[in-house]
Order: structure tokens, then sequence, then C-alpha cells
């Protein structure tokens, strides 16, 4: 058996991305993307044993990476001792990087919003990253509810709230046919007023 390498990998998931983009999960072809990886079918299984499992590569390392990693950021020892509004920075400023350079990460999501309403793909997209990176979230919203800094509620829903907040400004973006980026004096703008809305409505009222 052939070795498989990092490199022929890549090559793999740079086509696929590509694919998805240009002709949605549905009818992408894996034919297409072995012919544009410069390898055979056979050599693109070995890599990936089926179409979805390519898309949660793809997913995974041009889009929802942004977030996990966001998510993974405001839980690691190095974000312990910050506030739950400096937290909260952190997470957006992370989520919403993907706006100041990277117009792949959208067009996936284009993908995905365009398609979810008659295949899987609204569920591979939130299994391949979003969901880990909800409850990491929610994870630091019910810490920060039981030490008094946010009103009880359901850490989930607090979750999907602020990341919604985040959003706000997005959804627009995916009506263009062409996606700029955003700078990061933007961006920063765009976290502060989520933020600032979010704490405004959740904080605990003394």
């Amino acid at each position: 058996m052939r070795t498989l390498t990092d490199e022929k990998r890549q090559a793999i998931m740079t086509a696929a991305s590509a694919v998805f983009q240009e002709h949605g999960y549905e009818r992408a072809s894996m034919n297409e993307v072995a012919r544009r990886a410069g390898g055979s079918k056979a050599t693109l299984y070995n890599y990936f044993p089926s179409k979805e499992a390519l898309f949660e590569a793809v997913v995974r390392t041009y889009s929802t990476h942004y977030l996990t990693e966001a998510a993974g950021d405001i839980l690691n020892d190095d974000g312990s001792a910050l506030s739950l509004e400096n937290k909260l920075h952190r997470f957006g400023k992370g989520m919403l990087s993907v706006l100041m350079s990277d117009s792949q990460a959208l067009q996936l999501y284009r993908v995905v919003v365009g398609e979810a309403g008659h295949s899987d793909i609204g569920a591979l997209f939130y299994e391949s990253g979003v969901r880990e990176s909800m409850e990491m979230l929610s994870s630091l919203m019910k810490s920060h509810m039981e030490q008094g800094d946010l009103a009880e509620n359901c850490p989930m829903l607090r979750a999907r709230q602020f990341s919604a907040l985040l959003k706000a400004e997005v959804d627009e973006l995916l009506l263009k046919k062409e996606m700029g980026t955003f700078s990061e004096s933007r961006v920063t703008e765009m976290v502060a007023a989520a933020v600032n809305l979010f704490l405004a409505g959740a904080c605990r009222r003394t």
C-alpha cells in the first residue's frame, strides 16, 4: 500500500474545497476532486472514505477551525484569570478573524446555508466543529453563572445568543457576489458592540 502523505492530503482538500464552492455539496463529484488533485479515485478514497468525511475535513480545515480555536482559547490556562468581558472579547475576535483574510471560509458557509434545506450538509457542518465550539462556550457561560457574573439561564441558549450577536453584521456578506474582507479595527468594533449588548442583557442585576 502506498504511503499516505500530508502533502497529498492537503492537495486533495484544496481541490475539494474548490469543487464544493463551485458545485455545492450535493453536486460535488469525487471524480472531479480526484482529477483536480492529480490522482486516482482509489487514492482519494485511501485518504477519505466518503464524500461526507472529505467535506468534514475541508470544513474543519478552512472554516470552523476559527471557531474551535476561539472557543478553546477562552478555556485554556492563559485565559482563566481574565474577566468574562475579556474572555468574550477574545472569543469574538478569534471567531471573526475569518473576516479579515479568508473569504474561503465564508464561501463554504454559504454553500451550507444554500443546501441545508435539501441535504444533510447542515448537520455535517454542525458536527464539524460548531457543536464542539458551542459546547465550550456554553461551559464558559455556565461557569460565570455559578460565579454570579451572569443571571441564571440556559447556558447553551446564552452561548447561541452571543454567537448570533457576533454574526449580526456578517449575514449580509452571504448575499454579495464577491465577499470582501474587513479591517482589524472594524472587526474589533463589531466584537465590542456584541459584547456590550450581550452583557447589558445577560448580566445578573444587583
